[in-house]
């Protein structure tokens, strides 16, 4: 008898800030190329619903004005996309909770009606924006059970390790990145504007800049490891092109339990990335293996503070709780 299989979908697009009706269209849009293609999950970037870069510059009340419920208008056409085309759609949106506070959030609307979300662990976009304190993993009809991480909290391994504890062996990677000037000489360097804005007439200068160490070569440093190494398919999906003053490098891509690309796409455009996921492959993966020899009573240090992690309101890069347990994972549709 052959395993079973999900056919899931990774989608780069290029938001418009603060547009919430056309990001909401083009989600549509390629629910439906999906629906043709008879995808069964749909990956959309972090923050694709509201726009993401503008959001550091707003002031409070535009920030909340942004802001919406997850039964907000939003998340409700989502939703009624998922059940009216029978596949689960992942978005990510600003949220406003029910005590006022705001989330850099990621809803998976399931076509039952069911809502799974994720509230991002290490936020750093406004000051005003929180940082979650759960992990997310639920069950799925589809035999395997999936976690949701948003962007810089895929970086930590700590996190994608603690949802692969928690049981998933699916990990719904939504992103917003590309552009990032960091300090270290190494690291992913911010793609002129310059490029982007002239893809049409050189478009082998940003091809080489998507495939290259500022996109696909920096991803395949440590994005095929959090498959590896937790056993689990990862599916990276990415914004693409101008956000405000930095280019998001696309690259959406699907991963398996061995580190493996199954789809992937380096187009300067937006784009939608197909792989059959054969779920068979789990169980004797090699992260899977390595889970089952770990020796908890050796891991103490990893719940204890180095010292010199930066404080949440300091830097770009924020750093919550190392003491947040494992099994700190939200079961629940709602947060």
């Amino acid at each position: 008898m052959s395993a079973p299989t999900l056919r899931a979908a990774s989608v780069q697009f290029q938001h418009r800030a603060g547009d919430k009706a056309y990001n909401l269209s083009q989600i549509g849009h390629f629910a439906g190329q999906a629906a043709a293609q008879q995808v069964q999950l749909l990956v959309f970037p972090e923050m694709c619903i509201c726009g993401y870069w503008h959001v550091p510059k707003l002031g409070v009340a535009a920030l909340e004005a942004l802001a919406e419920p997850l039964d907000g208008p939003s998340i409700n056409a989502v939703a009624a996309l998922a059940q009216q085309s029978g596949i689960a759609i992942g978005a990510g949106w600003l949220e406003r909770a029910d005590d006022g506070r705001l989330f850099n959030s990621y809803a998976v609307c399931m076509p039952d009606g069911a809502r799974h979300v994720h509230r991002k662990l290490h936020a750093f976009e406004h000051v005003h924006i929180h940082s979650g304190e759960r992990y997310t993993v639920f069950d799925t009809p589809w035999g395997i059970r999936a976690g949701i991480l948003i962007c810089w909290d895929n970086n930590l391994v700590e996190n994608a390790r603690a949802t692969a504890l928690a049981g998933a062996t699916l990990l719904i990677a939504p992103h917003q990145t590309g552009g990032t000037n960091s300090r270290s000489p190494h690291s992913m360097k911010p793609i002129a504007l310059e490029k982007w804005q002239q893809r049409h007439s050189n478009p082998a200068a940003i091809e080489a800049e998507f495939k290259g160490p500022n996109g696909r070569e920096w991803l395949l440093r440590w994005l095929p490891a959090r498959a590896h190494d937790n056993g689990l398919f990862v599916i990276f999906s990415n914004g693409v092109g101008q956000d405000d003053d930095e280019v998001r490098t696309g690259n959406a891509m699907i991963l398996d339990p061995y580190g493996r690309i199954l789809s992937e796409t380096w187009a300067a455009a937006d784009a939608m990335v197909v792989a059959d996921l054969d779920l068979g492959l789990t169980d004797m993966s090699t992260g899977q293996r390595w889970l089952r020899g770990r020796r908890p009573e050796l891991y103490g240090v990893l719940a204890e503070r180095m010292g010199n992690e930066l404080n949440p309101r300091d830097a770009r890069f924020s750093a919550a709780s190392t003491k947040t347990p494992p099994s700190n994972v939200s079961e629940n549709s709602n947060p």
